[in-house]
């Protein structure tokens, strides 16, 4: 069963189940839902995980949740990891360094590591609106990858709109084509003028608007969101936590029981969340160390116990799914380690004042599981010129890693860094980061030009792209997001 992180308002449920919860994520006070409980993996689990596939594990995690979705469906969902570059290994594990391994999240359809959540998800959620025989709007907002994951695993799938938010001038050139090329005729794309904060607020509000429901309900619609706000994301995240330990176990590189670092590069810290869970469901991490670029408001957090909004401006950098100051999957963790009354109130401290401080104790505790360093571009693109030269290419967001991999580790214990979105997102930088330049370069030139420098190839679902038609290419004011899906949906 799910509960709230704001405890519950008296007119909802005190506690629902999974297909609720996924289908209406906007809980008691604008809070979201998490688990009752969390079940345990123990080691008898992980050893028998290492002679299992991903979408065996996968299969037996989400068993062990109890969720209201038949076998079958879920048995559907995962087969869609099939469609990755390797059936066998959608998410291949990576030595770099002695004791630095990648778990390469991004071998999808779009090139991201969205896709491993919302393949399954999109799969799960329109069988349950189609079970119910109810049409939903699915939200999205954007900070680039989260969109073209999520349009393309809902496009054209029975009883399901989707509308998705991007911060028009905030996402890398391909990341926009992926979404305003997509031909989904369910599809809306809005750019607006904002970033990706503005975006998810916007999202936030549509959520819990009444109002905006009872125009849905006009045209028989009922609302959902694909944003990490939605739990059936985040149960998707806590898999590949465990399936990094099962590949070390598999290759040797630990023995089992043995622990190791799990280095995330976070913006919304929905992977930081689903590591948090993969370790108090029994996982050996050590600890979990949060990467930030210079938007480093989670550092501040877990280094400070401060998260303050207080004249304080959203910096664009080469790193743009970082570039975020509301963490939605914070309030997640604030619940699990402080209950739903101080949750609440951290909260609407945060939305009225801006600013919340947590006590030396609270600190204390969050610092159990946590620890935090942000780096600024330079050190990105110099990362990625070292490891180019070493023949393994990794994208600026992944690169923010190294600083957490060089400072944080108190261990010579194996680290696993998430690596969430492929070179090809964000190809100017990576040329940038390779001839020590700062020549502007257009996407298509960029993806070209590392191509014949690192003898890799442009896969063809990206190249395609500069040849498609440009199907959604509005972009509007903020203010203007509602009035303009709901135009869409009459």
């Amino acid at each position: 069963m799910f509960i709230e992180t704001r405890g519950n308002d008296g007119q909802r449920d005190v506690k629902v189940e999974f297909s609720y919860a996924i289908m209406n994520p906007s809980a008691s006070f604008g809070g979201l839902y998490v688990p009752e409980n969390l079940p345990k993996i123990d080691l008898e689990f992980l050893k028998k995980a290492t002679k299992k596939s991903y979408k065996q594990i996968t299969l037996d995690v989400l068993e062990l949740f109890n969720i209201d979705i038949e076998k079958s469906v879920l048995e559907e969902a995962v087969s869609l990891y099939d469609n990755f570059d390797e059936k066998e290994n959608p998410v291949p594990l990576v030595q770099i360094k002695n004791n630095l391994f990648v778990n390469e999240l991004y071998h999808g359809p779009t090139r991201a590591f969205k896709d491993m959540a919302l393949q399954p998800f999109g799969h799960i959620l329109s069988h349950v609106a189609q079970k119910q025989k109810q049409n939903y709007l699915i939200l999205a907002a954007t900070s680039g990858d989260t969109g073209p994951a999520t349009l393309d695993t809902f496009a054209n799938k029975e009883n399901i709109k989707v509308a998705c938010l991007y911060p028009n001038g905030g996402t890398s050139d391909v990341q926009r084509l992926q979404m305003v090329t997509e031909e989904g005729k369910n599809l809306k794309v809005i750019g607006i003028e904002g970033n990706f904060d503005d975006a998810q607020n916007a999202l936030k509000t549509l959520l819990a608007s009444q109002t905006f429901k009872d125009e849905l309900e006009k045209s028989n619609i009922k609302l959902s969101a694909a944003n990490s706000v939605n739990f059936g994301r985040i149960i998707f995240q806590i898999i590949y936590h465990i399936f990094a330990y099962v590949s070390l176990l598999k290759q040797n590189r630990l023995s089992l029981g043995e622990k190791f670092y799990q280095i995330v590069p976070s913006g919304n810290f929905g992977n930081a969340l689903g590591a948090y869970y993969a370790k108090k469901m029994g996982l050996p991490i050590e600890k979990i160390l949060i990467a930030s670029n210079i938007n480093n408001i989670l550092t501040d957090l877990i280094t400070k116990g401060e998260y303050d909004l207080r004249n304080r401006e959203l910096l664009m950098t080469t790193s743009p799914a970082m570039d975020i100051l509301i963490s939605s999957n914070v309030e997640r963790v604030l619940f699990d380690k402080y209950g739903a009354s101080r949750c609440k109130e951290i909260m609407e401290e945060l939305k009225e004042k801006k600013h919340y401080s947590l006590s030396s104790e609270e600190l204390t505790e969050l610092q159990k599981d946590f620890s935090a360093v942000y780096c600024d571009d330079d050190f990105a693109k110099e990362t990625i010129k070292e490891f180019a030269n070493e023949n393994y290419i990794m994208d600026p967001h992944t690169a923010t890693c190294l600083k957490a991999y060089n400072e944080l580790r108190d261990k010579d214990i194996p680290s696993v860094l998430c690596s969430t979105a492929e070179w090809t997102k964000f190809a100017p930088t990576m040329l940038n980061a390779i001839k020590s330049d700062k020549v502007t370069y257009c996407d298509k030139e960029a993806l070209e030009g590392i191509s014949r420098s690192l003898h890799v190839e442009i896969p063809e679902c990206i190249s395609s792209l500069f040849d498609k038609e440009i199907l959604h290419n509005e972009v509007v004011d903020k203010h203007d997001i509602e009035s303009k899906i709901l135009e869409f949906i009459k």
